[in-house]
Protein backbone atom coordinates (compact mmCIF):
# COMPACT_ATOMS: atom_id res chain seq x y z
CA UNK A 1 0.00 0.00 0.00
CA UNK A 2 1.30 3.79 -0.74
CA UNK A 3 0.81 6.13 1.46
CA UNK A 4 1.30 10.06 1.21
CA UNK A 5 2.63 10.91 4.49
CA UNK A 6 6.14 9.39 6.25
CA UNK A 7 7.50 9.80 9.78
CA UNK A 8 11.20 9.68 9.40
CA UNK A 9 13.61 8.98 12.41
CA UNK A 10 17.11 10.03 12.82
CA UNK A 11 19.16 10.26 16.32
CA UNK A 12 22.11 13.09 16.44
CA UNK A 13 24.47 13.06 19.57
CA UNK A 14 23.62 16.43 20.81
CA UNK A 15 20.65 18.64 21.43
CA UNK A 16 21.95 21.54 19.81
CA UNK A 17 22.82 19.43 16.30
CA UNK A 18 19.34 18.24 16.51
CA UNK A 19 17.58 21.58 17.31
CA UNK A 20 19.64 23.04 13.87
CA UNK A 21 18.73 20.06 11.98
CA UNK A 22 14.75 20.28 12.78
CA UNK A 23 14.77 24.28 11.96
CA UNK A 24 16.65 23.79 8.67
CA UNK A 25 14.18 21.05 7.46
CA UNK A 26 10.99 23.03 8.36
CA UNK A 27 12.20 26.20 7.09
CA UNK A 28 13.74 24.58 3.47
CA UNK A 29 9.99 23.04 3.45
CA UNK A 30 11.30 19.54 3.46
CA UNK A 31 9.07 18.68 6.79
CA UNK A 32 5.98 20.20 8.35
CA UNK A 33 7.46 19.47 11.93
CA UNK A 34 9.96 17.95 13.46
CA UNK A 35 10.08 16.51 17.16
CA UNK A 36 13.18 16.62 19.42
CA UNK A 37 12.74 13.35 22.03
CA UNK A 38 15.89 14.11 24.07
CA UNK A 39 18.16 12.44 25.89
CA UNK A 40 17.64 8.84 25.36
CA UNK A 41 20.64 6.00 25.72
CA UNK A 42 20.92 3.74 22.18
CA UNK A 43 23.01 0.39 22.69
CA UNK A 44 24.08 -0.36 19.18
CA UNK A 45 26.82 -2.82 17.43
CA UNK A 46 29.34 -0.68 15.59
CA UNK A 47 32.57 -2.38 14.22
CA UNK A 48 31.92 -5.75 16.33
CA UNK A 49 31.91 -3.49 19.20
CA UNK A 50 28.99 -3.15 21.43
CA UNK A 51 28.29 0.93 22.01
CA UNK A 52 26.12 3.15 24.35
CA UNK A 53 25.66 6.60 23.59
CA UNK A 54 23.46 9.28 24.68
CA UNK A 55 21.35 10.51 21.64
CA UNK A 56 18.16 13.02 20.20
CA UNK A 57 15.71 11.27 18.18
CA UNK A 58 13.74 13.75 15.46
CA UNK A 59 10.49 12.49 14.76
CA UNK A 60 10.19 14.35 10.96
CA UNK A 61 6.46 14.66 9.70
CA UNK A 62 6.62 14.81 5.91
CA UNK A 63 5.23 14.24 2.69
CA UNK A 64 6.66 10.92 1.01
CA UNK A 65 7.82 12.36 -2.03
CA UNK A 66 10.05 14.60 0.47
CA UNK A 67 11.97 11.42 1.20
CA UNK A 68 14.86 11.53 -1.08
CA UNK A 69 15.54 15.75 -0.42
CA UNK A 70 15.14 14.90 3.34
CA UNK A 71 17.82 12.09 3.15
CA UNK A 72 20.11 13.56 1.61
CA UNK A 73 20.02 16.95 3.15
CA UNK A 74 20.47 14.28 6.31
CA UNK A 75 23.52 12.73 4.88
CA UNK A 76 25.39 15.80 3.87
CA UNK A 77 25.11 17.70 7.13
CA UNK A 78 25.45 14.76 9.65
CA UNK A 79 28.31 14.11 11.84
CA UNK A 80 27.99 10.25 11.98
CA UNK A 81 29.74 8.25 8.91
CA UNK A 82 26.19 6.01 9.02
CA UNK A 83 23.30 8.34 10.17
CA UNK A 84 20.18 6.23 11.37
CA UNK A 85 17.45 7.40 8.18
CA UNK A 86 14.41 5.55 8.61
CA UNK A 87 11.00 5.90 7.33
CA UNK A 88 7.88 4.66 8.74
CA UNK A 89 4.47 5.15 6.34
CA UNK A 90 1.65 6.86 7.79
CA UNK A 91 -1.02 4.35 6.76
CA UNK A 92 -4.23 6.87 8.96
CA UNK A 93 -3.79 9.99 10.62
CA UNK A 94 -6.24 13.05 11.01
CA UNK A 95 -7.65 14.56 7.95
CA UNK A 96 -6.82 18.04 9.03
CA UNK A 97 -3.63 17.19 10.10
CA UNK A 98 -2.59 15.18 6.95
CA UNK A 99 -3.67 18.38 4.92
CA UNK A 100 -1.48 20.29 7.32
CA UNK A 101 1.68 18.99 6.43
CA UNK A 102 0.73 18.98 2.26
CA UNK A 103 0.32 22.75 2.63
CA UNK A 104 3.72 23.06 4.79
CA UNK A 105 5.48 21.67 1.85
CA UNK A 106 3.50 24.26 -0.66
CA UNK A 107 6.48 27.11 -1.34
CA UNK A 108 5.19 30.90 -0.58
Amino acid sequence: MTTNYQVILCTFPSFELARQCAQNLVLQKLAACVNILPAMTSVYAWQGEIETAQEHLLIIKAQANYYAPIENWLKSNHPYEIPEIIALPVEQGLPDYLNWISSCHVSS
